[in-house]
């Protein structure tokens, strides 16, 4: 039985990439980790549209055929719209409250960590937005869709 390209697409981006990013807008992702998750989404999408690596077809004409988006684009949007529903949160939540909390003393000599904070906001200055923006959800949810 064969579908479309759309159908498979849509497939794609409902069942195996939400499992594939789930819980990840919590999490400060490395770039490493991004470009494992790059790999593995071209792989499938490779598979989707019967191409082989040797066929030489660019990712992004690829992703076209299949109506989906970047995982990295995807996954810049997830952690933004978990910002903003933070950011949206009253001032003696818990949550926001752990956001906001800075731990004491320095971080290791040898590779520092990236926190959320700071994916984030390097995020937000990518986009040009800003903290104002989030008061305004409908406003903040185009602003992230068309990033």
């Amino acid at each position: 039985m064969y579908h479309s390209l759309i159908v498979r697409g849509r497939f794609y981006s409902s069942c195996m990439r939400s499992s594939m990013l789930h819980g990840s807008e919590t999490l400060p992702v490395r770039k490493e980790n991004e470009v494992a998750l790059q790999r593995a989404e071209m792989r499938v999408v490779r598979w989707m549209c019967d191409v082989k690596v040797k066929d030489r077809f660019p990712s992004k004409e690829l992703r076209e055929r299949l109506g989906i988006d970047d995982i990295a684009l995807v996954l810049q949007q997830n952690r933004l719209r978990c910002y903003g529903h933070m950011l949206q949160k009253e001032d003696d939540n818990w949550v926001k409250k752990c956001m906001e909390y800075e731990a004491e003393g320095s971080r290791p000599r040898d590779i520092p960590k990236r926190t959320w904070r700071e994916v984030v906001e390097k995020d937000c200055q990518a986009c040009k937005l800003n903290k104002e923006d989030a008061v305004d959800c409908s406003r903040w949810r185009k602003l992230i869709k068309n990033v």
